[in-house]
């Protein structure tokens, strides 16, 4: 066998090892549908900004919802959003906002 094919060989495995995991770190940080919606009303359709975001790295699908402080939903939000958290009754003005994230599965902020 050549000596050159040899020491190539080392190289030729080092690649596909570095290809693979560029593909590998690819699949575990998959991207996923989100539904949208920028404003929701009780009891209706979405009424501003409908359709699809996609989350990709740092992203999740998320739900806000807009509490009136008696606890009466007044708003509900749907989007893709950056370094999201889980949040509950974060006080703005005279309403407690709610923000749920999920990266599960294509449009899962249908789901909460």
């Amino acid at each position: 066998m050549d000596k050159s094919l040899l020491l190539g060989l080392p190289v030729l495995l080092c690649c596909f090892r570095v290809l693979y995991g560029s593909f590998a770190d690819q699949e575990h940080e998959k991207i996923i549908q989100c539904r949208m919606c920028h404003i929701q009303f009780p009891r209706q359709k979405c009424s501003r900004g409908r359709g699809l975001c996609i989350a990709v790295k740092e992203e999740a699908c998320t739900t806000g919802r807009i509490f009136k402080y008696d606890g009466t939903l007044w708003l509900t939000f749907r989007g893709c959003l950056k370094n999201c958290a889980n949040v509950n009754n974060i006080k703005w003005s005279v309403y407690l906002v709610n923000f749920r994230c999920c990266r599960s599965h294509d449009l899962c902020n249908e789901d909460i």
